[in-house]
């Protein structure tokens, strides 16, 4: 039997997953890959297969810039592989 801190992110996963894709499910997968202090300085959509985020500065943009490898690994698990394939960010 599994913990169940170990059973809850694959439950997470499961149920995003199988829910239809929509604004609210991008942007609650987006607030657990960044976490909440990242979350709250951005806005993202989905256009195609690339997320749009808009930072609300130039040091946010830069970061998000930086981490955009690891955070599109965060999203594809989350999400599945082919739904977000690319990160575009741009300053508020």
């Amino acid at each position: 039997m599994k913990p169940i801190a170990q059973a809850i992110p694959g439950a997470v996963v499961e149920l995003l997953r199988g829910a239809p894709l929509s604004p609210g499910k991008v942007e609650f997968a987006w607030k657990a890959a960044v976490g909440p202090a990242l979350e709250r300085t951005t806005f993202v959509r989905l256009e195609g297969t690339r997320l749009m985020v808009d930072a609300a500065s130039r040091q946010w943009a830069t970061e998000i810039t930086r981490s955009s490898r690891m955070i599109l690994s965060r999203l594809q698990s989350l999400l599945g592989k082919d739904v977000v394939t690319e990160i575009d960010v741009r300053e508020r």
